[in-house]
């Protein structure tokens, strides 16, 4: 297991819909965040798809890449069979081993059981002719749904992204879905979070925190990963709360990327 950043540790630095920075953070200046923190893996997801660079640019990333020896991986989302072997020519050629995806249906319907197996029958053939494997991140399906499908299908191209963090809106907690998809894991998400009540007591805030600073037992969850013999990296993810201008939003995000990694080289040293 490597210890990696992803562009949603970034997402206010790249921006999106009602957030745009001035100079919102590029592919190139998330690999070359990573080169300084010694980091070998960078995790590319839809709010920076790679499948959206202009050529030169495409190829000045993966070069840059070669020379700085950090390795790529692809994200996507959606389950349309074309549009996954879309997403796994591109996997290909920046050698990325996964092909991350949040299972959805088209215009965002979550999937059941037999939609699910339907959808992953379909790319089977195509996930084993080009090695790599499609990782399902948590947090639309429920857990016990995607534990049976993987089952299922028996195949060693088809496995987890693990989020610590999404499946709270399910709602699913954190310590039965890390003990559900841990042997399927082929990818982890670290998101900290920090679940307090309102300030009239009447429900509860969910907020992102710095690695190691909230209440995700991260030395327990890679124990679990690795008794199950879960494969794959470990990827910085970060949610901070908006702050009063987008500038300041964006330095505390900075800031707790900075906070964040010496506490998880202590637990993933590579």
């Amino acid at each position: 297991m490597k210890l990696g950043i992803g562009t949603y540790c970034y997402m206010w630095s790249i921006g999106f819909p009602g957030a745009a920075p001035q100079n919102p953070m590029s592919a190139l200046d998330l690999l070359a965040r990573a080169r300084e923190f010694g980091l070998h893996v960078v995790q590319y997801g839809p709010n920076l798809s790679l499948g959206t660079l202009p050529e030169p640019h495409l190829s000045e990333l993966l070069a840059r890449a070669k020379e700085w020896d950090i390795d790529l991986e692809v994200g996507t989302r959606g389950l349309g069979p074309e549009h996954l072997r879309q997403q796994l020519a591109l996997a290909e050629r920046v050698g990325s081993k996964i092909l991350r995806t949040i299972p959805e249906l088209e215009g965002g319907n979550t999937p059941n059981a037999e939609e699910l197996t339907a959808s992953l029958q379909a790319i089977l053939p195509d996930l084993a002719a080009a090695r790599i494997k499609l990782a399902m991140e948590n947090g639309k399906v429920p857990a016990a749904v995607l534990d049976e499908v993987i089952r299922s299908l028996s195949s060693p191209w088809v496995g987890i992204t693990l989020d610590t963090v999404n499946s709270l809106a399910i709602p699913e907690g954190t310590e039965q879905v890390v003990k559900t998809l841990a042997p399927h894991t082929v990818c982890l998400h670290i998101k900290e979070f920090i679940v307090k009540r309102a300030w009239h007591m009447m429900g509860f805030i969910v907020e992102g925190k710095p690695a190691g600073q909230g209440q995700l037992n991260v030395p327990w969850l890679l124990d679990v990963l690795r008794a199950a013999g879960a494969s794959g990296n470990a990827i910085l993810e970060l949610w901070p709360p908006e702050q009063k201008t987008l500038a300041e939003t964006i330095a505390l995000e900075r800031a707790w990327v900075v906070e964040s990694i010496p506490y998880l080289r202590r637990l993933i040293p590579n």
